[in-house]
């Protein structure tokens, strides 16, 4: 069975804090991280986009992104910023990481990002793996970044496509167009 990606609510908060608990034991977001997040992803003005993957009813993954400086509003150019994408781990390997991320870049198009950017904690090669087949490029460190653990950030960047105004290069198999 494929999961299927919706707009993440309110209502999901719960079992999604569940899935962030097992995979973030040390940097979980709390509630009230999520719950404003969604509060910026809803009417006008709107600059965040969550999803969640639903398998049987059944949260297996999630992502958010949030978009800042619109270029509609403000004449300059808007910049994306993945602000999470987890996977259920009995999950890993399916692609659901890369519908995720996909998704979030068809987000990042339509909120007129001319790059994304990302941190991913620098022992995360499975993560490292999957940003850099969508075209991004690590771009410095934060140090310290992720706490309690002092774990460092990988900053990594995709910039957009000049010709298109989309973000990205190639196309993957889901039809967007991203850097690859």
């Amino acid at each position: 069975m494929t999961a299927q990606l919706r707009e993440m609510r309110w209502w999901d908060i719960d079992r999604v804090l569940e899935l962030e608990k097992d995979l973030f034991p040390e940097d979980a977001w709390s509630r009230g991280m999520f719950w404003s997040e969604l509060a910026h992803a809803r009417g006008p003005g709107a600059s965040r986009r969550y999803v969640v993957a639903l398998e049987d009813d059944q949260v297996v993954g999630y992502a958010g992104l949030a978009a800042q400086g619109a270029a509609s509003d403000s004449g300059s150019e808007a910049v994306g910023d993945i602000q999470t994408i987890a996977v259920r781990r009995d999950q890993w390997g399916t692609g659901l990481g890369g519908e995720l991320l996909t998704e979030l870049l068809r987000a990042a198009t339509a909120f007129e990002c001319a790059e994304v950017m990302l941190e991913c904690r620098v022992d995360n090669i499975r993560a490292q793996k999957l940003y850099e087949r969508f075209g991004f490029e690590p771009i410095g460190f934060r140090r310290g970044y992720y706490q309690p653990g002092n774990v460092d950030a990988l900053v990594m960047r995709l910039t957009a496509k000049p010709d298109s105004g989309s973000t990205g290069g190639s196309t993957s198999e889901q039809g967007t167009e991203i850097n690859g």
